[in-house]
């Protein structure tokens, strides 16, 4: 399949990969999107929040993902048209009922009001249910951090974790993500599953045919294995560091789905939509504007715990690597293997 002018090739070990100019990878995937089953609006959304997750180097997470919304939203078991419903709830708390929609844009109906409230009340939440997030995390909190604010952001998944000491899956993977401005750089942001690997690192190792390092899963029969298929094959992953990582995973639970009114990781089923594979929970969002306090020179603090971190010999601060592949990217194009583009656009065009 011939590639557009303003793509060039780089040619690597593993094969031909294309450079390709963010905006036009964008329009690709929204082209993808609303042609898959997607509201124009809901299309714009997600095509940017996986473009940019490429951009950034997040595999995991970038046009990696775009085969099982495709999937999806053809099983019937997102609504790609949902219009979210924003309740203002309280005068530091805003309720989103998503519609069995995707997270992304409930996320951003109601992400100018959180703004307002948190500024206005100097912290703020925004409680989502019956949303889909098949997304990498990160993005959903850094737009905060760029505007000076804190966030902090929790989702629960599918039930593909075993607690610590358990027997079966209960957990999903439950990432969180944090972000914080800071004064003469890039915001701190990290985005972590709450189990030993995030589910889309074991189906890529999988899909390359890698070991994983011990402690990640157990297989079908609850015993230890680095097998990425047979982790994926009825076996399950574990938490990270054990009781502790467990810990955390059931506080996400609790926050991501208890208090939003969302499904815990074990309560949906997608058995009668083959070819599902978001989980349908909730979303729990928390910003804080530190200026409304002695936390007034917060940016400032920042940057002299990044300085200590240095000095202490840390030398790669969260998010380093995102935002330095993130200006390779726009510099040079964004970074994609030609088989994956010629498939995307397949999926755009056929």
């Amino acid at each position: 399949m011939q590639h557009n002018d303003t793509s060039h090739t780089d040619h690597h070990a593993c094969g031909a990969r294309v450079r390709i100019p963010l905006d036009e990878l964008t329009a690709l995937l929204v082209r993808i999107f609303e042609r898959h089953g997607t509201s124009a609006h809901v299309a714009r959304v997600l095509g940017r929040n996986v473009a940019n997750a490429q951009r950034d180097g997040a595999d995991s997470h970038g046009i990696f993902r775009i085969p099982g919304y495709v999937s999806t939203l053809a099983s019937g078991w997102v609504d790609g048209h949902a219009q979210p419903q924003v309740t203002d709830s309280a005068p530091a708390f805003i309720s989103v009922d998503a519609r069995n929609g995707y997270a992304q844009p409930a996320h951003e109906a109601a992400q100018a009001l959180l703004i307002e409230k948190a500024r206005s009340q100097g912290i703020a939440l925004l409680a989502m249910h019956d949303s889909h997030h098949f997304a990498a995390l990160w993005p959903d909190v850094e737009p905060y951090a760029e505007q000076g604010l804190v966030a902090l952001t929790f989702v629960n998944s599918m039930a593909c974790v075993v607690p610590h000491g358990g027997r079966r899956a209960l957990f999903g993977t439950n990432p969180i993500a944090f972000a914080a401005p800071r004064e003469n750089g890039y915001p701190l942001v990290f985005d972590l599953a709450t189990s030993a690997m995030a589910h889309g690192d074991i189906q890529i190792a999988a899909r390359e045919g890698r070991q994983v390092p011990p402690g990640s899963g157990v297989d079908r029969n609850g015993e230890p294995t680095c097998d990425p298929n047979a982790i994926l094959d009825g076996g399950a992953l574990l938490p990270f560091g054990g009781h502790k990582g467990s810990a955390l995973s059931m506080m996400v639970e609790l926050l991501a789905a208890a208090l939003t009114g969302g499904n815990f990781s074990f309560g949906f089923s997608w058995a009668q939509h083959p070819g599902a594979q978001s989980p349908r929970t909730g979303q729990l969002l928390i910003v804080i504007d530190p200026s409304k306090g002695a936390g007034a020179n917060f940016a400032r603090r920042a940057e002299d715990l990044v300085r200590a971190l240095h000095d202490a010999g840390q030398e790669r601060m969260p998010g380093d690597r995102r935002y330095r592949q993130r200006e390779e990217s726009l510099a040079k194009g964004v970074p994609v293997a030609a088989a994956d583009l010629a498939r995307l656009r397949e999926l755009a065009n056929g």
